[in-house]
């Protein structure tokens, strides 16, 4: 497994990706792959000269792992973080990693931002609707039953 550190790309494995753009993967756990032709620049670069778009979209997602080497801590941390990230999105890159070091076990804690890789420069549409509620003005009765379609 390659040492996982800041700048470090992940991609989904049914990301689709450009016509003509290779890069070289290495499996990692529940769906996702080690981006192990660069770092977030240059994999940016990379799908810009094909004409697609390297989209941040979204917050960030912190999570803290256990393990037993740096690496191990490492991955923990990772595996819990990518669990969060959105179906919508089909890479992430690791932020941030903190080693903390304790005398039998080390915790890691990795803070990663997803990212959409498309064709489009316009954001994707979903198909799920969000209930939005309204704050009503004193003396009003609040609106609840509205709903909108979220991007």
């Amino acid at each position: 497994m390659q040492n996982i550190g800041t700048q470090t790309v992940l991609s989904r494995v049914t990301a689709e990706l450009p016509n003509g753009l290779r890069i070289a993967t290495e499996a990692f756990q529940e769906g996702w792959n080690f981006v192990r032709s660069g770092d977030v620049h240059q994999l940016d670069k990379a799908i810009q000269k094909c004409g697609w778009h390297f989209i941040w979209i979204a917050e960030a997602s912190q999570h803290a792992g256990v393990g037993q080497t740096e690496q191990a801590a490492i991955a923990s941390a990772l595996k819990l973080a990518l669990r969060r990230v959105g179906p919508g999105f089909n890479a992430a890159s690791v932020d941030r990693v903190d080693i903390s070091h304790y005398p039998w076990f080390f915790i890691a804690k990795v803070k990663i931002y997803p990212y959409q890789i498309q064709e489009s420069s316009a954001l994707q549409e979903s198909n799920q609707v969000t209930a939005i509620r309204m704050a009503a003005s004193i003396g009003e009765t609040p609106v609840t039953n509205l709903s909108a379609t979220a991007i």
